[in-house]
């Protein structure tokens, strides 16, 4: 098991650059997929994508659960729901030849994105305990998902300085400022 992990989260170079074609060689460049899977399919299509020979990653953490009797350690996603795969778009249909794949959303920056999915990859080698939180901007809507607070919706207030988040009272006009940790915050669209 632990070796089909390491494979499942190992990136995999394709062979020759891509399938041959009538261009003398030149394939295009895969383009970078962030992979929305369905619940609990991340080391499946993982795995799919390395059989596959596509570039991917999965990035797992260490996690340990303590029972009764007993102490389980495991390996889980960093970002539940989510791999991070480089294909082809002549064989694009090959990722969704298994029932592993809720929607591929395309990268807009690709530069971009490779410079974070790196920095991504020497955070997680770091063996630092890793929290994935919301990222959250000035005025940006949120709901409060955890704590006494639960279900209440606000705006941030300033989230490099962090005091909270402002719950609106509109027929005063006035807002009320309110601590809650990031982790306790939901995103609103």
């Amino acid at each position: 098991m632990e070796s089909t992990l390491a494979k499942a989260s190992a990136a995999v170079r394709e062979p020759g650059g891509g399938p041959a074609n009538g261009n003398a060689g030149v394939a295009a460049a895969p383009a970078w997929l962030v992979c929305h899977t369905r619940p609990r399919c991340e080391k499946k299509f993982a795995a799919l994508m390395a059989a596959e020979r596509f570039e991917c990653y999965l990035p797992l953490v260490e996690s340990v659960r303590t029972y009764a009797r007993q102490t389980k350690r495991f390996s889980k996603p960093l970002f539940p729901g989510y791999v991070f795969a480089a294909v082809p778009a002549e064989r694009k249909s090959r990722i969704y030849q298994q029932d592993l794949l809720a929607r591929a959303i395309p990268v807009d920056d690709e530069p971009s994105f490779l410079r974070q999915l790196d920095e991504v990859r020497t955070m997680v080698a770091s063996g630092y305990e890793l929290t994935v939180l919301p990222l959250l901007r000035r005025g940006r809507r949120v709901r409060v998902v955890g704590g006494p607070l639960h279900g209440l919706e606000g705006y941030v207030d300033d989230p490099e300085n962090p005091r909270g988040i402002v719950l609106s009272v509109d027929v005063l006009r006035q807002g009320l400022l309110v601590r809650v940790p990031a982790g306790n915050l939901q995103v609103l669209p």
